[in-house]
């Protein structure tokens, strides 16, 4: 395959975590990225632009930014293969001691900076007649999460506007995919770590995922283009009973907490003698 054909991957928040797992994998791959994030300085330090790669910064809470990625993503490559939505914000906190702009913040990153990605990559991928989105969300946008409900609020429109909008696409020859993870091991996990009943409930599973785990439903998510990829699959279904009744969260809450603090404490403890 010829440079000029190989399939183009925007990546956003590529400067740590997940994107910039998934921006190291591709960039081993034959592939062409545009990797992107407000961070620019930490991004260019991981990453340096070349014939196959644009490195650029990038706050996706702005439309007029991503048109400003789409339009330098065009010069260089001509088209969008893929894009990834990755980057997020998360600020622990109960309603009564959360402030307004921490709603702005939630809002505008997590779900409109998604939103303004999907509509314009999405619109290119419609003139092109082919393409596909990967957002990633949370299992906490597909049960409410108590401590973390910014966080879980903004997920939840992630995953509900990804999976009407795939319904759109798709008869464009454009696919949609949302990938729902439990906790994975990122800087967002060192943050939680220094709350204690605001996250109890997000340490409450049984693993910690790692980016590995992420990088696995998304290349499956390409091979296959699925609507909708839980990880791991078994907390996915537990979640959608939850959502499906939210009494039980109440039932379980004291247990699940217990579960969760004990599993912040060991992690934190694992943290600190590495």
């Amino acid at each position: 395959m010829s440079d000029k054909n190989l399939p183009v991957i925007i990546i956003t928040g590529a400067a740590s975590g997940i994107g910039q797992h998934m921006a190291q994998v591709f960039s081993k791959r034959p592939y062409r990225l545009v990797v992107t994030d407000r961070n620019f300085d930490q991004l260019s330090m991981i990453f340096s632009a070349s014939d196959h790669r644009l490195v650029l910064a990038h706050d996706i809470s702005l439309p007029e930014k991503w048109q400003q990625v789409l339009d330098h993503t065009l010069e260089q490559f001509g088209r969008v293969d893929y894009l990834f939505n990755i980057a997020a914000i998360i600020e622990p906190g109960f309603i009564f001691n959360t402030n307004v702009g921490s709603i702005d913040q939630h809002m505008d990153i997590n779900a409109k900076g998604t939103f303004y990605g999907m509509k314009i990559i999405g619109d290119q991928m419609v003139r092109q007649g082919s393409g596909h989105i990967i957002n990633i969300a949370s299992l906490a946008g597909v049960a409410p999460i108590y401590g973390i409900s910014l966080y879980s609020a903004s997920k939840y429109a992630v995953r509900g506007y990804s999976l009407a909008v795939a319904q759109e696409l798709r008869e464009k020859n454009v696919y949609c995919t949302v990938i729902c993870p439990d906790l994975v091991d990122t800087p967002m996990l060192d943050l939680q770590l220094n709350y204690d009943k605001e996250t109890a409930l997000t340490f409450s599973g049984n693993k910690t995922l790692s980016v590995s785990d992420i990088e696995k439903a998304i290349l499956k998510a390409m091979r296959t283009r699925q609507l909708e990829i839980c990880v791991p699959e078994s907390r996915g279904y537990t979640a959608k009973i939850a959502n499906f009744l939210p009494q039980i969260s109440f039932w379980l809450k004291k247990e699940l907490i217990a579960k969760g603090q004990a599993n912040r404490t060991r992690l934190k403890k694992d943290r600190i003698e590495k």
